[in-house]
């Protein structure tokens, strides 16, 4: 990264910039208003390949290098794409067979955008030889300070492609992973129903069938998929490490999803990059935003993520788009840096007269420079540009941390489960927002994690994790750390086989108890819970046999009554809490706050009011600095500053 930190003064400031789809008149407003408004880095090229390559093998970059060297005497930085996110229209109708297949059997048509096959080999040649022709051309652009490879994979073709080419790629994909065709069988338990495979010429993609299709055949397809994405991402980057070993590379993934083991992608970033679009009709979309930020610091260790795109305010996508109140947009930038991002980027630049996205806002509205959305973007501009303390500065590390496991999540939300009602990203939140709350930060964490330096670890439910994976959960309980874990945890192997021994094998031990059995609960009913007069719960309960743990709070209605909710178990150094159900959120909150102090877990600052929240950011000399959140239409007093009603203050 060090070309991307030379190229900057301060935290980057900028967005998307399509200057094609102007006219030439308007590039020289283009570069007065960037200069207005402290814009320090452009991402340009992202939708470009078709003016790039406008016919197979015949390269315009003309265009592109009157650009970049505006931008470059202009004094911005540029973070350049590979141009590969959607093919030019001649592409597939030449080669119709990049296209992708839906699970229906369904070839959809170009039009919008990813609209290729993720396994097609046309495909790939075609990318791979752009991409040699842009980073052979602007390797050494002294704008350049950062490769844009592709953009928001899998936000389209979420579930891969389902075409023949894609199922031979899926063949080859297991015969890796599996060796024989008899260790597929196993894995996939396919004595079940007679789906027996003799050779795996036999196995298909996981197409739509009459009824529940082979569960341990869909998580392989899903990991099939989110590594043949890999793939292709890391295709282009082969060639651009090949050729500008010095330049970072990065792409920028979409809102927090089942979609991609985002874990397995970040080893082959050079930094994480993200998309954030809260909605300003949402109450609890800053939470939201918050562990989504956890989760990309937490995708590689810790560094310093960036935000790639943002909207000033309404986008064009939702049912009912909303503008962002005043003072929500700087709010919303802040909290990126707060949470160690190192950009504050949007998109995009100018919004598009015409096109799918002409109602997506952008930095230069419609109106102008005199529309009240350029004067926030320029305050703000000029607000990041007086902090340059915080570019690269690390984020403090927290003391607690959260397990998010992808393969889990695809597993866990399949058919054929005792509950739909159990998904991954809302039990990650409820377990997360206490601390959020409580302006505790918190680390979002792979299982293959150093476990060794959180004072807590939040576990919710953990549906599917090996003999390995649970043996390390144990022993960071064993070796001193305090591990709360919510239901339906511990049952299956990495091939969705249960666990014998009774539930939850693998965590018996760990949590001193036993699972009998699982009585999930109707939809929108509750049931009261010991641990406080107004305590209730909801979604899930079960029937706990007591090994050695002791109950802190029982069920006091419904079927289960009598029966242990919450239960603590020392286990060697440390202490292993169960929860057999989802408390309310103020239970929540009551029961995060006394265990996270028992394990000496504070906030980032003390004494904090509700509805403030505080990061921590170490600078480069070791002095932390401390941004400050006000989310309230109040003013408040920290440390002795008043902030004002959703005003943003560096401490």
């Amino acid at each position: 990264m060090e070309r991307f930190y030379a190229r900057l003064s301060s935290i980057a400031y900028g967005g998307d910039y399509n200057p094609e789809q102007w006219p030439k008149e308007v590039w020289a407003e283009d570069a007065e208003l960037m200069a207005e408004a402290s814009v320090s880095l452009a991402t340009v090229g992202i939708f470009s390949w078709a003016k790039s390559e406008p016919r197979p093998g015949e390269y315009d970059f003309g265009w592109l290098d009157e650009h970049l060297d505006r931008l470059a005497a202009g004094g911005q930085a540029v973070c350049l794409a590979t141009m590969t996110a959607s093919p030019p229209a001649w592409l597939s109708r030449l080669h119709p067979e990049v296209l992708p297949v839906t699970e229906d059997g369904v070839r959809l048509s170009p039009g919008a955008r990813q609209h290729y096959c993720p396994s097609s080999p046309v495909y790939r040649e075609h990318a791979v030889r752009l991409v040699e022709q842009v980073a052979g051309r602007y390797g050494g652009h002294p704008a350049l300070a950062l490769w844009h490879i592709g953009n928001e994979y899998g936000c389209h073709i979420s579930r891969h492609c389902y075409c023949d080419v894609s199922a031979e790629a899926f063949r080859r994909w297991l015969r890796a992973r599996h060796g024989t065709v008899d260790a597929l069988n196993d894995a996939w338990s396919t004595a079940f129903w007679s789906q027996r495979y003799d050779s795996f010429e036999e196995v298909l993609p996981p197409r739509t069938a009459p009824t529940f299709r082979n569960p341990a055949q869909l998580i392989d397809f899903q990991r099939f998929s989110s590594d043949e994405l890999l793939s292709l991402y890391l295709a282009e980057k082969e060639v651009l490490d090949r050729i500008t070993p010095s330049v970072p590379v990065t792409t920028n993934f979409v809102p927090v999803a089942r979609t991609l083991d985002l874990f397995a992608w970040a080893r082959h970033m050079d930094v994480v990059s993200y998309d954030s679009y809260p909605d300003p009709h949402d109450a609890g979309a800053a939470h939201l935003t918050a562990f989504s930020y956890d989760v990309m610091r937490g995708l590689r260790g810790g560094q310093p993520w960036l935000l790639m795109e943002q909207s000033p305010s309404a986008v064009n996508w939702r049912e009912r788009n909303g503008a962002k109140p005043r003072g929500r947009m700087e709010l919303d930038s802040w909290q990126a840096v707060a949470h160690g991002a190192d950009s504050v980027l949007f998109f995009q630049w100018r919004q598009s007269r015409g096109g799918a996205e002409k109602w997506h806002a952008a930095m230069v509205p419609h109106g102008g420079r005199s529309s009240r959305v350029f004067r926030d973007v320029t305050a703000l501009g000029a607000s990041l540009a007086s902090h340059p303390e915080l570019l690269g500065a690390r984020p403090r590390r927290a003391d607690a941390a959260l397990v998010l496991d992808w393969p889990n999540w695809w597993a866990l939300e399949l058919d054929a489960r005792p509950s739909s009602g159990v998904r991954v990203l809302d039990a990650a939140l409820a377990h997360h927002k206490p601390l959020y709350d409580a302006s505790v930060a918190c680390d979002v964490v792979p299982l293959d994690a150093d476990l060794s330096p959180y004072r807590l670890l939040l576990v919710p439910n953990l549906y599917m994790v090996s003999e390995a994976q649970a043996s390390a959960l144990c022993s960071y309980v064993a070796n001193g750390g305090t591990l709360l874990m919510s239901f339906f945890s511990g049952l299956v192997d990495e091939h969705d086989r249960v666990h014998l021994g009774g539930y939850p094998a693998v965590f018996r031990e760990l949590l001193g108890l036993r699972i009998d059995e699982f009585d999930p609960l109707p939809e929108g009913e509750t049931l009261s819970l010991s641990y406080a007069p107004d305590a209730t719960a909801s979604l899930w309960s079960e029937y706990v046999e007591l090994e050695g743990a002791e109950p802190l709070a029982t069920f006091t209605s419904g079927p289960a009554t009598g029966s242990p909710a919450l239960t603590s178990h020392r286990h060697g150094a440390g202490t292993a809490y169960y929860l057999a159900t989802r408390p309310d959120p103020s239970t929540m909150r009551t029961l995060l706050d006394t265990i996270r102090s028992a394990a000496g877990v504070p906030p980032a600052l003390p004494d904090l009011p509700q509805g403030v929240q505080a990061r921590t950011r170490i600078t480069a000399d070791g002095t932390p600095r401390h941004v400050v959140l006000n989310w309230t239409p109040a003013p408040v007093m920290v440390q002795g500053r008043e902030l004002e009603p959703y005003g943003v203050a560096v401490l």
